[in-house]
């Protein structure tokens, strides 16, 4: 199977099932010497982890991460960083109607179209439990671009469903709450949303909100690298990821010219509509990005499908699932834009010596 790397001078490559030994990930292209620990990384998994609140998957893993190589004496080497995440509450029996019988809207079609075999078990390599090592990762490129650009990667749910945030944003509340939301008097109707949801045996879709701030100028490509281009890539690999906006996005599409335009004055840009980005590379000012998770395709309603054999059957669901997979992928979001970032400002850093 290939594509299981992304990056060009900042590289992950990732490794395992949902329901396999464990999951895990090579790291390569860190400079040497940063410092780093396992527990640098074990925070964002935290927020990242199953289990975590009771709006979230039953599933329980600790997501406990081991670093295996690459640091030593609590600094990076610059050599490739091995990292390790056991699974150890994979209830594969739950799958076991799965393995002739194809769920609607998941991967099981295709990888069986595919390559001709496929791990059923908890989704296999299509699950979202492989997201786990990309959050581990992407903390090492959150600490690389802090130390050196003092640049900030943080998200939050701007949307469950149709419901959207008010107007109380608060950056410091994102952490306080199950659902990285930034406005504290939204939670009850959130919850209300999930906990009928969970009756209904439903899910919903969500819209997250991804910032980096502090940004410095000058990181893309002009053309096929673009850096809202690789961006994007690297947002709609993200399991359930149906669409993605840079800046004002799809709204953009509304404006006239005289709106939409980004003035320059000598104290700065009055506005942001470009979300940061000026043909394909970074123009210093925050990098602003929206994504849409469709709903969890696993809910516990029966539904018509087909078999292998093309035949005409129902299937439901069982296992442990999100009821909006939006809500533990904040920290997925913010790993994957870090990772895209980082491995743009090494090349830059490559390309422009003497200016980076």
């Amino acid at each position: 199977m290939a594509g299981n790397t992304i990056g060009k001078n900042f590289t992950l490559t990732s490794f395992g099932e949902s329901h396999g030994v464990a999951i895990g990930g090579i790291v390569d292209g860190c400079p040497p010497n940063l410092k780093i620990s396992a527990e640098d990384l074990q925070k964002d998994l935290d927020r990242r982890r199953p289990g975590s609140s009771r709006y979230t998957t039953a599933r329980r893993e600790d997501d406990k991460v081991e670093i295996l190589s690459g640091v030593f004496e609590g600094r990076t080497t610059g050599t490739p960083i091995a990292l390790l995440i056991h699974n150890t509450d994979a209830r594969s029996q739950d799958y076991s109607d799965i393995k002739d019988n194809y769920r609607p809207s998941h991967a099981d079609f295709v990888y069986d179209k595919k390559y001709g075999f496929r791990d059923y078990r908890g989704g296999g390599r299509a699950s979202a439990r492989e997201t786990a090592i990309r959050v581990a990762a992407g903390a090492i490129a959150k600490k690389w671009l802090y130390e050196r650009y003092k640049t900030q990667v943080r998200g939050y749910l701007s949307k469950l469903g149709d419901i959207s945030i008010g107007k109380q944003f608060d950056w410091e509340e994102v952490n306080n709450n199950p659902f990285f939301s930034p406005d504290s008097s939204i939670i009850p109707t959130f919850e209300q949303k999930i906990n009928q949801l969970k009756k209904d045996g439903d899910s919903i879709g969500a819209t997250l909100t991804i910032v980096a701030e502090n940004m410095p100028c000058g990181l893309g490509e002009p053309v096929f690298d673009r850096l809202d281009a690789d961006i994007a890539k690297a947002m709609m690999s993200i399991n359930a990821v149906k669409g993605v906006e840079i800046g004002k996005g799809m709204a953009s599409s509304e404006d006239l010219g005289s709106q939409h335009r980004d003035i320059m004055t000598p104290d700065g840009f009055l506005s942001n509509n470009a979300g940061g980005i000026l043909g394909g590379i970074s123009n210093g000012q925050d990098i602003i990005v929206h994504i849409a998770l469709k709903p969890t395709s696993s809910i516990s309603q029966e539904v018509e499908t087909i078999n292998k054999k093309r035949e005409k059957t129902t299937i439901k669901v069982k296992g442990r699932h999100d009821p909006c997979v939006g809500i533990r992928a904040t920290p997925i979001a913010e790993a994957m834009l870090a990772l895209t970032l980082m491995d743009h400002a090494l090349r830059n850093r490559a390309q422009n010596y003497d200016l980076a």
